[in-house]
Order: structure tokens, then sequence, then C-alpha cells
């Protein structure tokens, strides 16, 4: 039975730079990206499309981007504007349909399934979608229409920019064969050179290998990167997406050694963590610490909290104990990550870590509640005055906190600037 066409995947087109260009029409036309310094080992958030003609892209340090285009017009990301947008656009999707499942501030999937009498058919929709943000924010969209998600994300990235791209049912085999294995969502460089090693280049090449074969040789990954080759994507558009993580980390301009200093730097991550924790309604059990050195080795220590927390100074103390079992040496990379995350809502089990009998119990308890009602306070002088406005005495004087790509360091699960 053919399945409806009723997905669509919606991708802003470099939406940084493009939101940059927009606001500043002088620079349409020129290399533009989004990013941090080259000299303070800045990487790219977001490149325009001029600049990708040089072979510059997201992820790339901005040192590399510039010598790849010399005429780079490189911008500071301002990420409360993007998000401004971001909203704006948002709204629009939630117009046709409530089922929007958003991936980032410029990408979403929807289902119009239900809508066809008020807006007409999923096609009628992703045009009518992309105008009204043309027409309201001045940015550009490319729309995917496709049975499945997995279709209509892959459709959406086919004609960039400017796209609008349907994948029918009779189509699937046509459209999906002749791309690259490492179109198929799951297939990273590792699995793609392991199967460029068994002469799986094309998603056509993949498809024709017998299912025991793939799930011989890549386990339970192998059955859904197979099932993706023939176009089979079970998964459901869902409006709410459980977040799973929140954290923030920075790469620093010099390496740092004094423990002094790094651990000023955590308390400041601590914070900002925790207050975006509580902004969403959130708290998490576990804390993670990653350090970078020089040569790039990598290491995380991690911790799990017996009550979940989403106070600054409770993750501080887990995170400056993680970073004591960091073996001293200068480090370039900082961070500090909050993990299982649920909904302050909740009541919180378990028993209290180092919180030994019931009177150690009780102090704790009453700790606790005082630590929260004076956060609570400063949250709405934050809120009312402005993130530098709060924090703690021993931050006062120091700059803010800014990562890798220019921006404040945090890390959000799918935030890519619109590729």
């Amino acid at each position: 039975m053919p399945r409806s066409l009723t997905v669509l995947h919606v991708d802003m087109d470099a939406f940084y730079a493009s939101v940059e260009v927009r606001d500043n029409p002088s620079l349409a036309g020129l290399p533009v990206c989004v990013g941090g310094p080259a000299s303070s080992r800045g990487v790219i958030s977001a490149a325009s499309y001029e600049a990708r003609e040089f072979g510059v892209h997201s992820a790339m340090p901005t040192a590399l981007a510039r010598r790849l285009c010399p005429n780079l017009v490189l911008l500071p990301p301002d990420f409360d504007r993007y998000t401004a947008v971001s909203r704006q656009v948002m709204g629009i999707f939630h117009r046709y349909t409530p089922q929007v499942e958003p991936l980032s501030l410029d990408e979403a999937f929807l289902d119009v399934a239900g809508s066809e009498r008020l807006f007409g058919d999923a096609v009628d929709v992703g045009r009518a979608v992309k105008a009204d943000i043309l027409r309201e924010t001045g940015l550009v969209a490319s729309v995917g229409v496709a049975p499945t998600k997995f279709l209509a994300k892959l459709a959406s990235d086919l004609d960039k920019p400017d796209g609008f791209r349907v994948i029918q049912e009779d189509e699937v085999r046509e459209v999906l064969d002749p791309l690259p294995v490492s179109k198929i969502f799951g297939v990273g460089p590792r699995t793609a050179k392991r199967l460029e090693g068994l002469g799986v280049t094309t998603v056509r090449d993949l498809a024709d290998m017998s299912r025991d074969e793939v799930r011989g040789r890549f386990g339970a990954s192998g059955l859904w990167i197979h099932d993706l080759a023939h176009g089979i994507d079970p998964r459901r558009v869902t409006p709410r997406r459980e977040e799973k993580s929140h954290g923030m980390e920075r790469t620093f301009a010099e390496d740092i050694t004094d423990r002094g200093e790094l651990r000023a730097l955590l308390l400041s991550f601590c914070e900002e963590v925790a207050f975006t924790l509580r902004d969403k309604g959130l708290r998490g059990k576990t804390v993670t610490l990653k350090a970078r050195y020089p040569d790039f080795t990598t290491v995380t220590r991690t911790k799990t909290l017996d009550v979940p927390t989403n106070l600054g100074p409770r993750i501080y103390t887990v995170a400056k104990e993680l970073l004591e079992r960091v073996q001293p040496g200068p480090l370039r990379l900082l961070g500090v990550q909050m993990a299982r995350l649920e909904d302050v809502r909740i009541p919180a089990q378990g028993s209290l870590f180092g919180a030994g009998p019931q009177q150690g119990r009780k102090l704790w308890m009453e700790s606790n509640q005082k630590l929260s009602a004076v956060t609570k306070s400063l949250d709405k002088l934050r809120r009312k005055l402005g993130p530098g406005a709060i924090m703690p005495a021993t931050l006062l004087g120091r700059g803010k906190v800014h990562g890798a790509d220019g921006s404040d360091g945090r890390i959000e699960l799918g935030a890519d600037g619109g590729e």
C-alpha cells in the first residue's frame, strides 16, 4: 500500500549568514561567514553560498577559511537575533499544522496529515510555507516533501539553495540509487570507509546487500542504514523532542595551565548551564567535564548525582571535583555538560548524596531550599537586566565567555546555522 505524502522538512538556507545579509544589504553577493576569529582558534558557524564557492563550510577553522577566501567577511554571531527569527519561522509552521518537530533554530519536520481540507495537500502546504517565510522574514528556505522523515530531509537538501523537491513513493529508488552512501543518515566517515572497503559506494550498492550481511558486519545500526537505503523510515514527526543534554564549552585563544583560572571559567560555565536549565524547566543528574590538551587528546570525567539539580553551585561542586581528576597540564578546551535531564515538575527521587543520617539530610534540604529561593530571585533580575548583571563575585571583571565559533559556547543539539 503506497505511503501518504505528508511529511515536510524545511531548512533555512545558510541561516545565520542569511540573517546578517538581510539586515545589512551591503553584504549581498559577498562571501559572508559567521563565526569566531582566526586569532582565537575560531571556527565557522555558517557560510554564505558565495563563501562556499571557495570551499568554506561550517565547522571549518576560521584560519583555514581565511586562507581559502582572503576576502572573507567574518561576523560574530548574534544568537538573540537568530532566535527571534527562528520563532517567527516556527510560528509560520504552526499555522499549517500542530505537528511540528524542530531540529534546531533553522530546520524542522512538519506532518500535514489532516490539514488538507484547510490548506491543500503536502505540496501545496510546502509551497505556501516557503512563500510565507520569504514574504515575512525576507529569507529563503529549502523544502522537501516525501512519505518519510528521512526522504523529506534528503529532498530538502538535493536542490539547495532555494530548493523545493518532492519525492513520490514511486520515485524513491530512482532518487536514492545513484546517491553516495554517505547520504544515508547514520553513515558517518568511518562507516562509509568500511562500506567502501566492501565495494559499497552508492545507496544502491547498500540496498543490494543482504540484510543478514549488513547486520553481521554493522550490528543494529546496520539494520537501520539498510532500511533507509530502501526508503524505510518508521519514525513519526514528534512535536516535543526530548532534550537529552545541555552544556557549554570553550576553546581558548591560548592554552591555559593555571588551575585557578580554569576553575573560574568552569564556574561561569556551570552558572550559565544551570540558568538555561532553569529557564527551560529542566534539571539534570549526570555532570560531565570535558578537557582537551594541546595535542587534541580529549578526556571526559563523569559523575551521576543521586538527586537532579539545576543550581549552579551544586553543579560546580561536582565539576570542580571532576577537574581535579584530570591530569595537570595546559588545556586548549574546557567544558561541562548536564545530562539525564528531566522536567522540574517530576518529584525528585533518590537519596541525598552525602547527606548521611537524618540530621544531615534535613540540613541539606534546608540549604537547597534557601539556595533555590535566592536563585529564583536572581533569575528574575537577570531576565530583566541581562546576563551580565548577575554573577558570582569571583567572576566580576571577567569578560564574557565565547566559544571557538564566536558564540557564548553553549552546546545546542542539532544547531548548524543552516546548511
